[in-house]
C-alpha cells in the first residue's frame, strides 16, 4: 500500500514534499500546473480534486505540492494523505522516453549541459521537491523550465538559475546563457 512516510519543507513556503514509501517512477519526473494538464494521469489528476492545490509534481519516491496562498496546509494534507492510501499505483500511466531530441540527433554541447544537470543540479533540486526541464537549445541559450517546489518559488527564480549558469559556463563553455521559459 502507498503511504505518506514523511513530508518534508521546501525553500518553497507554498510547496511542501511528501516523501512516499515506494517508488512512483524509476526515470522519469511528471509536472502538471493545472487540472486539465494532469487529465490522463489519474494520481495528479486525483491530487488536483483536493481544493488549494495550483500544481502537482512527482518522481522517483515523492510529491511536490504547490497550493493556493490563501490555502492552509491543514485543509490539504489529510484528505492527501488518504487519497495516496487508497491510490492503486498500477495506474500510473508507463515510463515513456522523453520527447525532444532523439540521443542520435543530440548534440555534443546539449549532452555536455545534461550530463552536467543530472548529475550537479537535478539532485540537489529534487532534494528540495523540485525539478528542472531542458525545454530547448538555441545557439549557447539554454532554456528549462522549474518544476514542483522549484516553480514558482524565489530563490529558484533568481539565484538558482544564476548558480546553474555558472556552474554550466565554468564546467561546459563559457559562452552558456539560461533563461527560464
Amino acid at each position: 500500500m502507498l503511504m505518506v512516510q514523511d513530508v518534508d519543507l521546501t525553500p518553497n513556503p507554498q510547496a511542501l514534499k511528501f516523501i512516499l514509501n515506494e517508488k512512483l517512477l524509476q526515470k522519469e519526473t511528471r509536472s502538471f500546473q493545472s487540472k486539465e494538464e494532469a487529465e490522463n494521469d489519474p494520481l495528479a489528476k486525483g491530487i488536483f480534486e483536493i481544493p488549494g492545490v495550483v500544481s502537482v509534481f512527482y518522481m522517483d519516491k515523492f510529491i511536490t505540492i504547490e497550493k493556493e496562498p490563501s490555502a492552509s496546509w491543514g485543509q490539504i494534507q489529510k484528505p492527501l494523505v488518504e487519497f495516496i492510501k487508497n491510490f492503486d499505483k498500477s495506474l500510473i500511466p508507463p515510463e515513456s522516453e522523453l520527447p525532444g531530441v532523439s540521443s542520435e540527433e543530440e548534440t555534443e554541447l546539449l549532452k555536455k549541459i545534461n550530463d552536467v544537470i543530472n548529475t550537479r543540479v537535478r539532485p540537489a533540486l529534487a532534494g528540495d521537491g523540485g525539478g528542472l526541464e531542458i525545454r530547448g537549445l538555441e545557439g549557447y541559450t539554454l532554456k528549462i523550465r522549474y518544476q514542483g517546489a522549484c516553480g514558482s518559488c524565489p530563490s529558484a527564480i533568481r539565484g538558482t538559475l544564476i548558480a546553474i549558469e555558472n556552474l554550466l559556463k565554468r564546467e561546459v563553455n563559457p559562452a552558456i546563457e539560461v533563461v527560464s521559459d
